[in-house]
């Protein structure tokens, strides 16, 4: 929805999180990942907040399961997939990302562009594709949707399909009993409006920013690197082994894609920036490689 259109909501319920990447704090104690690509440090010390445990993350998920119900989604899709809102050099829209720097990550104290650019530096080191790289450089670029007045819980958190009943292994599945669907007769069913493993593209997945960057860069990566793109916050999917009865056996395939990319994202932040001077003639070459000169959003 437009900032006009939330008005209707509460400051707390278009923010619940102090930053946009609280929510990785509870990732990182439900899934917790082995050493090698955390650099800097283990990983048992991401997201150590001084503070006693707040509860803004239970907060985040009770509002994105009221109100992330099938008719939002497609709301959203309507909305912001004719990609009318902005159209910048692709340089100009990583600037445009910096915006949403938040003091209050304590991982952190760096750009946007900074992690993307860890992230994408961490799959490089290890020898992967380059188009693997350029996911690692862009699978935040979602998160625009907030400069443009979407509230937190329609950008960020764990994904999952709509339309259909709720896996128990969502995070905090009981919030789903304020969501209109869930007593909709249309939607409350093991399928819902899908039929047996029609495949997760034809699968309407939650509104947030996976969804959303997946669609700037649908023609431009490998079919893996997009799966990495619109599922890498698909939890319940790559995590829990949910839905398997909507999936088929491309889904299966590709799942690997997203496992593998995962860790990079959760676990490659550093305190010490990359280098951009260095750095900036590769990825000028890669970005020119795989994306147009301007991207729409």
């Amino acid at each position: 929805m437009s900032a006009t259109s939330q008005n209707h909501f509460t400051a707390k319920e278009v923010n619940p999180l102090a930053s946009l990447d609280e929510w990785e704090d509870d990732l990182l104690k439900r899934y917790p990942d082995p050493e090698q690509i955390a650099a800097s440090k283990s990983t048992d010390e991401y997201r150590n907040y001084e503070e006693p445990a707040r509860d803004t993350v239970r907060e985040f998920y009770r509002l994105n399961h009221t109100y992330q119900t099938y008719d939002f989604v497609q709301q959203k899709r309507a909305d912001y997939l004719q990609f009318d809102k902005k159209k910048m050099p692709v340089w100009d829209a990583f600037q445009f990302l910096n915006q949403l720097v938040d003091d209050s990550d304590p991982d952190t104290d760096l750009d946007q562009f900074q992690h993307l650019l860890q992230t994408a530096e961490a799959i490089r080191r290890d020898g992967h594709p380059d188009w693997m790289v350029c996911v690692g450089l862009l699978h935040d670029m979602g998160k625009v949707l907030c400069l443009f007045g979407e509230p937190q819980w329609a950008v960020v958190g764990d994904t999952f399909p709509v339309g259909c009943s709720y896996s128990d292994k969502i995070v905090y599945p009981e919030f789903f009993k304020n969501n209109p669907d869930y007593s909709n007769e249309r939607y409350n069913t093991k399928l819902g409006v899908y039929k047996p493993n029609c495949g997760l593209r034809n699968v309407t997945m939650s509104w947030g920013h996976d969804e959303y960057v997946y669609n700037i860069a649908k023609d431009s990566l490998p079919e893996e690197g997009l799966y990495m793109l619109r599922y890498h916050s698909f939890y319940p999917w790559h995590k829990e082994g949910a839905y398997d009865y909507l999936l088929d056996e491309h889904d299966r395939n590709m799942l690997k894609w997203v496992k593998l990319f995962n860790p990079y994202d959760l676990y490659s932040k550093n305190p010490t920036p990359k280098d951009w001077k260095v750095l900036r003639p590769y990825y000028e070459d890669l970005v020119a490689k795989y994306l147009p000169s301007e991207l729409k959003f």
